[in-house]
């Protein structure tokens, strides 16, 4: 896919456990275009967060490449690759991560914040994301001050503040109930009519993974194109 906004070319991660070698990811390949949702799934430990942390630049391959946008994560340096997952990469997770003394809305300003825009945009954009996923009346509420579905709301809508090519989201609803989590479900499938932006899912559940254009199955280190169209 030439005009892939994520790809993975080979990539392989190995461990050492005392004199032995693990491979907890062998030669994995995808590539993701814009607009595209893609779940990956697997059983506990089969090394779907390790390959989501490599995806989103968090931690390097023994082996193999990353490009967000054409950029090949390991051409840059510290900073550059800072400065390119500010940009271009929005995280979700099962804990919503928020910082219990800020407002929802400035929770979710804090990655324009960390980019430098000016604080007044920050917190205009910050308003109207959140005005998408229906947390208008929330903004000035306290993480302590909202259910855990509203923070996931509101992890999603920090993840997407910045206009993120593409979302990496590892068990978004993993923490949830039945009913709070379909509802999350319902918000993705209704912002990925209004956004362009990827998505890349680790889930366990069947139903969200459902929802993806593919869905990838990761098992014994090793990436396989489950249901879907394309191949890894």
């Amino acid at each position: 896919m030439s005009d892939a906004v994520l790809q993975c070319t080979d990539l392989a991660r190995t461990y050492r456990e005392g004199g032995n070698v693990v491979a907890v990811l062998k030669g994995a390949n995808l590539s993701v275009g814009a607009g595209e949702t893609v779940a990956i799934t697997g059983t506990s430990g089969s090394g779907k967060t390790t390959l989501l942390n490599l995806l989103g630049g968090i931690d390097k391959p023994s082996s193999g490449h990353v490009s967000i946008l054409g950029q090949d994560l390991a051409l840059l340096d510290g900073r550059e690759l800072d400065r390119l997952r500010n940009q271009t990469l929005g995280f979700v997770y099962q804990f919503h991560h928020l910082l219990g003394e800020f407002t929802a809305q400035e929770n979710v300003a804090m990655p324009l914040i960390i980019g430098k825009r000016p604080y007044a945009e920050c917190m205009a954009r910050a308003s109207a994301i959140l005005g998408k996923v229906g947390l208008q009346e929330r903004l000035t509420h306290k993480p302590s001050q909202l259910s855990g579905g509203e923070r996931q709301r509101v992890a999603i809508a920090r993840a997407l503040v910045n206009n993120p090519a593409c979302v990496l989201m590892d068990e978004p609803t993993g923490n949830l109930d039945g009913h709070t989590a379909a509802g999350i479900h319902q918000l993705m499938k209704d912002l990925q009519v209004q956004l362009t932006t990827s998505f890349i899912v680790v889930t366990h559940d069947p139903a969200f993974a459902a929802q993806m254009d593919r869905i990838y199955l990761l098992a014994d280190g090793v990436l396989k194109l489950a249901t879907g169209r394309g191949g890894a």
